[in-house]
């Protein structure tokens, strides 16, 4: 896929693939709260790809999603001009989304998706919850099974 000029090919390549302002203040409150965790965390089996935000032992994958480039609900727009281009390039983005999920899932990953325009405290509200359940489950299969207690998330 090639883009419709060399302005807009030089705009896309200065955009922030890690390290954004809503990727910085997630992580700021998160740490704040006691938690660690790793940044940008390659997913196995799959090149390229990391994981914003990887809680590794709990493995709960987040991710902080730009509402242009990752189809958001409430602020999906399509550039005017090309937009063929423009329709397909988002439409691969969304499709690789769910694929990355996906695999994820397959390998015992809880994915959990953050929109850029969220409230940084109510996503990570949202986060912590997340863990707390993966947490709650991880404990209840391990009283069943005999297995040694899950050390703490944070």
């Amino acid at each position: 896929m090639v883009p419709s000029s060399t302005g807009v090919s030089s705009r896309m390549s200065r955009q922030r693939r890690r390290d954004t302002g809503p990727e910085l203040a997630i992580r700021k409150l998160l740490h704040a709260r006691g938690f660690r965790y790793r940044v940008a965390w390659p997913i196995p089996d799959m090149r390229r790809r990391t994981i914003d935000i990887a809680f590794t032992r709990a493995r709960v994958a987040v991710f902080i999603d730009g509402c242009f480039w990752h189809g958001c609900p409430q602020h999906r727009t399509l550039p005017a001009s090309n937009t063929e281009w423009w329709s397909r390039k988002l439409a691969t983005n969304t499709a690789r989304d769910a694929v990355t999920a996906a695999h994820l899932a397959d390998l015992g990953w809880t994915v959990v998706r953050v929109w850029e325009h969220e409230s940084a405290v109510e996503a990570v509200e949202r986060i912590v919850a997340r863990m707390r359940s993966v947490a709650a489950s991880a404990e209840r299969v391990s009283e069943g099974s005999g297995a040694p207690e899950q050390r703490p998330l944070a």
